[in-house]
């Protein structure tokens, strides 16, 4: 089974129920998997790790058309594969990944996406490089 990273299979960070039903190819370019690879090392398994609980990937690379047809931002970082929405299981809050993020890691952008005031839907994170980060923390309610 080809990875992304320690936790991420490639076909969990690709697979679409969108793409599969308009049959969009979601298949990213080299440059892409590579920021894929960056986001899910240094954010998803970081997280992974510390919680020592499994996570779901609800949303990792889009194509720009998979990107279109699920109405996704015109400058979505998921297009670029430097963004991914994490929610957690087994216990472990999105909010608690959210916290541990935003205290703990580098980021561009952590966004606490929809939910309530005690716990996001999901959380979208996103990492471009050291040198590029703006540790920007959102909130779309």
């Amino acid at each position: 089974m080809k990875k992304i990273s320690k936790y991420i299979s490639y076909l969990e960070a690709t697979t679409s129920q969108t793409a599969t039903r308009n049959k969009i190819d979601n298949t990213p370019t080299e440059l892409e998997l590579l920021n894929m690879q960056l986001v899910a090392i240094r954010v998803f398994d970081v997280v992974r790790t510390h919680f020592a609980k499994p996570m779901r990937v609800s949303s990792f690379f889009r194509s720009l058309a998979l990107n279109k047809a699920v109405g996704g931002s015109k400058t979505s970082q998921h297009v670029k594969g430097q963004a991914i929405d994490i929610q957690g299981t087994n216990g472990l809050t999105n909010k608690q990944i959210f916290d541990y993020i935003k205290d703990n890691l580098d980021f561009d952008q952590l966004i606490w996406e929809f939910g309530t005031k005690s716990n996001p839907a999901w959380v979208h994170v996103s990492y471009v490089s050291k040198e590029k980060n703006r540790k920007q923390v959102l909130y779309i309610k």
